[in-house]
């Protein structure tokens, strides 16, 4: 049963030069179960080595509260106009259906948004398509002091949160006091990131009645069996985004799911374990550099984080930049477009140099498979949406409720 939480923010609180206006926030009496959930054998036993959480940052269900408030709430950028959420919309998994999106003042972004979900589980625990943040605590700050994404300041922006009646119980509740700093803004964030796990998938189910990656599913389709049948073998698609919710042993391809048993790197769902050229651009100074112009190293040109391809059917636009707008386009691209570079990961130059060459009833099929990994939950579940109710609802004779 949720409770009615309003104030009247002051105009520091929602942006400099905004007319005061009232935010009222609904959560739940008792918090919503973040830290506790009862994931699927198949699916628990094959990330949990995986699991990209530090030691001083467990996972509580008050500190993901907070950290879904702080994520949907637009006072964290300069002018009060844009949140975490407007570029990572919880009904596209997280993600933006833009190619690039648009910034606190208008801008446009860099990159094309990545999808939040399942973060927790990319083991080498860096983020943004460069990998510049070590953690997900770095990452989770970069965008508020990003000039074009939020563009605050977290020197101003701690004092603002300190001084909006919404945040004291709410710090209280996560760390035990009302003490708003920088790193517990940071803290709170990344809980509720790594909160957001997808694991309820056609496939998830498929995987768990079938037994084994490589038997025909019995929730699938004679199409989506042949798609994935392409995406083990003869698309090989497997050998980069091999999931580490599939244990299996590619010598015995009809051996019983095994819990012991885990795939010998981390894939994160249906992800590369380090960043990579996928040949979507030659090697010219006019293209973005990715991995390299952090590093500066010549191996590193080119090289992107890959996205996890778990529901991505519903994240397009695809690449760094959004240049392809469909699945199909992506498949296209792998099938007959991948350009030579010196980086190019060495699992892709036979297709570079003959292309995939997947007829039209093979590649349609891969497709299908692609959707079966999507998870719809993820675009409803309460406990992952805006807490913010908006101005225009609130009752304004309404009473303002404490947190218990």
């Amino acid at each position: 049963m949720g409770f009615r939480y309003s104030v009247a923010a002051e105009p520091s609180a929602v942006g400099q030069g905004t007319a005061p206006e009232t935010r009222r926030l609904e959560l739940p009496e008792t918090p919503f179960n973040y830290s506790d959930i009862d994931w699927p054998e198949h699916f628990r036993s094959a990330v949990e080595r995986f699991d990209n959480t530090p030691p001083d940052n467990s996972l509580t269900d008050d500190g993901a509260t907070l950290g879904r408030v702080l994520f949907y709430d637009m006072s964290l950028s300069a002018n009060g106009t844009v949140s975490c959420a407007s570029c990572h919309k919880q009904e596209l998994s997280f993600t933006d259906d833009e190619p690039l999106s648009v910034g606190f003042d208008g801008e446009k972004v860099a990159r094309n948004s990545m999808s939040l979900v399942n973060a927790r589980f990319y083991q080498r625990g860096r983020f943004f398509w460069d990998e510049r943040a070590r953690t997900l605590e770095q990452q989770v700050l970069m965008p508020i002091e990003n000039p074009i994404e939020m563009g605050h300041d977290l020197d101003e922006l701690i004092p603002q949160l300190a001084a909006d009646p919404i945040y004291p119980p709410l710090f209280t509740k996560a760390f035990g006091s009302s003490e708003v700093t920088i790193d517990r803004v940071a803290k709170a964030l990344a809980q509720f990131v790594r909160s957001i796990v997808s694991y309820q998938s056609k496939y998830d189910i498929g995987l768990a009645e079938a037994g084994s990656y490589r038997r025909s599913f019995p929730n699938f389709t004679e199409q989506e069996n042949l798609g994935k049948d392409v995406f083990l073998r003869r698309a090989n698609c497997v050998s980069c985004h091999l999931s580490n919710a599939l244990p299996f042993n590619p010598h015995r391809p009809d051996e019983p799911y095994d819990s012991s048993k885990r795939p010998s790197r981390q894939a994160a769902f249906f992800t590369m374990t380090t960043p990579a050229v996928n040949g979507v651009d030659a090697d010219t100074d006019e293209v973005d550099l990715g991995v390299g112009a952090i590093s500066n190293a010549e191996m590193d040109r080119g090289r992107f984080k890959s996205p996890s391809l778990r529901n991505v059917e519903l994240t397009g636009p695809f690449m760094h930049d959004g240049r392809f707008r469909t699945l199909d386009q992506v498949v296209e691209h792998y099938n007959w477009s991948i350009k030579p570079h010196p980086n190019l990961d060495g699992r892709l130059d036979n297709f570079a140099a003959n292309g995939m060459a997947l007829p039209e009833v093979p590649k349609v099929a891969l497709v299908a498979f692609l959707r079966t990994l999507t998870d719809r939950s993820v675009l409803t579940e309460e406990k992952w949406s805006d807490p913010f109710v908006s101005a225009s609802s609130v009752d304004q004779g309404g009473q303002t409720s404490n947190i218990k």
